[in-house]
């Protein structure tokens, strides 16, 4: 499991984790999660690529 920071605010979303509060469970991949995902900070959304970066 992968871990993806925003560039934008520094707001990490594991994928270990997911987002329960959001709907999102546990194990849920970034690939699978939707393009409108959006970020639970700043609302950047995951098709802004370029503001998110995977870490290991």
């Amino acid at each position: 499991m992968s871990q993806y920071v925003c560039l934008e605010c520094g707001w990490i979303y594991d994928e270990a984790k997911g987002d329960p509060a959001r709907g999102i469970p546990p194990g849920t991949k970034w690939e699978t999660l939707p393009m409108d995902f959006k970020c639970a900070e700043c609302s950047i959304r995951k098709s802004d690529t370029h503001m998110w970066q995977k870490i290991d």
